[in-house]
This record gives structure tokens, sequence and C-alpha cells, in this order.
């Protein structure tokens, strides 16, 4: 198992930025692709973006498109999401997650973070 620990977060006004942090310890992190979800108050988990196991290929949401920018260090165990121009809709708890297999579903991965806030206020 990979624990994974992520850092980041907070308040920030509609427009700006945020880099969102992911570190991982336990096994060989470079081993597993990763994945960035969000889960806003009333509704589901939804996936945000992911990254395979070498940095090679991301995916996103829609919603973040052109917006967030995910990638990893594997030197330094760590995942990153840039966020920017962000968006009050953007407002949730964020997510890391890793697994040996990339996906858009939670259920792809079997470890996870618990979370860091991310407000933005209008």
């Amino acid at each position: 198992q990979v624990q994974l620990v992520e850092s980041g977060g907070g308040l920030v006004q509609a427009g700006g930025s945020l880099r969102l942090s992911c570190a991982a310890s336990g096994r060989t992190f470079s081993n597993y692709a990763a994945g960035w979800f969000r889960q806003a108050p009333g509704k589901e988990r939804e996936f945000v973006a992911l990254i395979t196991w070498s940095g090679g290929y991301t995916y996103y949401a829609e919603s973040v498109k052109g917006r967030f920018t995910i990638s990893r260090d594997n030197v330094k165990n760590t995942v990153y999401m840039q966020m920017s121009t962000l968006e009050p809709e953007d407002t949730a708890v964020y997510y890391c997650a890793a697994g040996s297999s990339v996906g858009t579903k939670w259920n792809d991965y079997k470890c996870w973070g618990q979370g860091t806030q991310v407000t933005v206020s209008s």
C-alpha cells in the first residue's frame, strides 16, 4: 500500500490559483498511476485529473480542462495539481488517489489521501 498526504488547499478568490501536493510514502510510488478527485457538499465524489506512472499521459475532466494541470515528480514521490482561474464551483474537498491502473472511477484506485479543502469565494 501507498500512504498519501495532500496539502496546499485553502481559501482563494475566484480567478485565483492554488497548487495542491500529494506526498506518497510506502511502496514504490513510481509504479502507480495517480489521480485527483473532488467532493463538494451533498455531491458525489467526481474525477478531476489523472496521470500515468511515468507522467507521459494525463487526462482531465471537461470542467477543469485548460485550467488545471496535473504533474508528478517520482524522485520526490509527489503528485501536484496546479489549479488556475478557479471558480466557486471548484469548491470541494480534493482527494489524491493512487492505483495500479489508470481510470476515471473512484474504485479504479486503491489508495487514498485524507483530502484537502479548497474554497473559492466569489
